[in-house]
């Protein structure tokens, strides 16, 4: 099962990309992490942001493997522990499905993009900056993968 960040925002600081790269290093084979960064669309004064957001959708949806589940990020969604996510990804990885965690971009994620979600997950109901947002989706991902291989986990 592949596993795909797609995410707004390819301009990131070094400290972000440094850590989802060291995240995505430490996935089992079985399991790999990668992203795909897309540049945020340009805001101008021609394009209202309803309009951003809805090209940024159609983006976000193409970078979207055929066939892979698509998880988007979303304060609304559903909190999980590390342990929930684990099962999550067990159950997931039963489908057979690669999986895309989709981002959005800095007016958040088209409505297209929400209500085609096979899973809308929350990684906390506070404001985060899309970078940190994507390092805590790799780093979750590397727990909950450790967690199905038995490694010890850090609460047990």
């Amino acid at each position: 099962m592949k596993l795909r960040v797609v995410a707004i925002g390819s301009r990131m600081p070094a400290w972000v990309d440094a850590a989802f790269a060291d995240y995505a290093r430490r996935m089992p084979r079985e399991s790999p992490l990668e992203l795909a960064a897309l540049k945020p669309r340009a805001r101008t004064h021609d394009a209202p942001p309803a309009r951003v957001l809805d090209e940024e959708g159609r983006r976000l949806l193409a970078a979207v493997p055929r066939g892979a589940a698509r998880i988007v990020l979303d304060e609304r969604g559903r909190l999980l522990s590390t342990r929930e996510l684990a099962r999550e990804l067990a159950r997931w990885r039963q489908s057979g499905r690669d999986l895309a965690f989709v981002i959005g971009g800095a007016d958040g994620l088209a409505e297209a993009v929400k209500r085609g979600a096979d899973f809308t997950w929350s990684l906390t109901p506070l404001t985060l900056p899309h970078g940190l947002a994507r390092v805590l989706v790799a780093e979750q991902l590397y727990r909950a993968a450790s967690i199905l291989q038995n490694h010890p986990y850090h609460r047990d």
